[in-house]
Parts: structure tokens; sequence; C-alpha cells
């Protein structure tokens, strides 16, 4: 059985194992990790646990200082390559969601938008339009390690 719970500090390990295999590009995952972690309001983090270990997270940032109308951008999702296709980022999408509504609603803001940032050519996008209803609108040309596109969920 897989839940999905909010991250812990001793999960960090496990969380960059799980970056690390996911994005090949990137370096100093653990690195990567505390310190977004450590940055918590504002970025948050949460876990897929399956058989009592992480396979998979969901990283949101809230963008643009904190407002009563909020932007969060889902800034990073990743399961491990043997746990895909399984539903797992999508429940991770679907259930940390209401997670961040309340953490919101608890300093009296609402979620305004969700930002995606994703290749062009990631398949993913087809799971934020149907998690999200989040639409393309536009096209960074050669970001990072190729074409970006930015994707924006209203009302979501």
């Amino acid at each position: 059985m897989t839940i999905i719970r909010a991250m812990t500090e001793e999960d960090i390990p496990s969380v960059a194992d799980v970056h690390r295999q996911a994005f090949l590009r990137q370096r100093d995952s653990e690195k990567w990790i505390t310190c977004n972690f450590q940055a918590a309001p504002r970025m948050q983090y949460y876990v897929a646990v399956h058989d009592s270990a992480v396979v998979g997270y969901i990283h949101w940032t809230q963008k643009s200082g904190f407002r009563p109308e909020t932007v969060m951008e889902l800034e990073q999702i990743a399961v491990l390559p043997g746990m895909q296709g399984r539903g797992i980022g999508r429940r991770l999408i679907d259930e940390s969601l209401p997670l961040i509504r309340e953490r919101l609603d608890e300093r009296g803001a609402s979620l305004k938008a969700v930002m995606v940032t994703t290749r062009a050519d990631n398949y993913a996008q087809r799971l934020y339009r149907d998690a999200l209803g989040a639409e393309v609108e536009c096209t960074i040309r050669d970001l990072y390690s190729a074409d970006e596109v930015i994707m924006i969920a209203r009302n979501p």
C-alpha cells in the first residue's frame, strides 16, 4: 500500500535518492533537497511511501511572496523508475494539493493558480493537464537542457 504524507527531515536521504534517479543531469541531490526542505513554508514537500520506503515526492513552491491570492509552482515531482506507471504521480498531486490549500487557509490565503515548468517534450504534461487542468501558456527556447513550457492551472 502507498500513502502520501508530509515529508520529514528524516526523509531527506530517501528523497535525495529519488531525485538522483529521476533527474540524471542534476547534481548534489541531498544538498538540493535539504536546502529546499529548510525553506518551509515557502517550499513544501510531500512523499509517497510504499512498504515503508519513499518511492516518490512532490515539491511545491509559493511564488512572489506571501499574498492573499497565492500562486504555487509544482516545482518537481518524481517517482522511482521501478514504481512509475502505478498512479503514484497523480496521487502525489491529488493528495498534496488539498494539504497545500489547508496551509494557505490557515494564514487566510487562497490558491489562485498553479504553475508548472517542464520540458516541451515531457510526457508528464498530460498528467498536469489531467490532474490540474493546466494548459501551456508559453514556450521558452533552450532554457535548461531543451525547450521548456510554462503551464498554468487557473483556479485548480
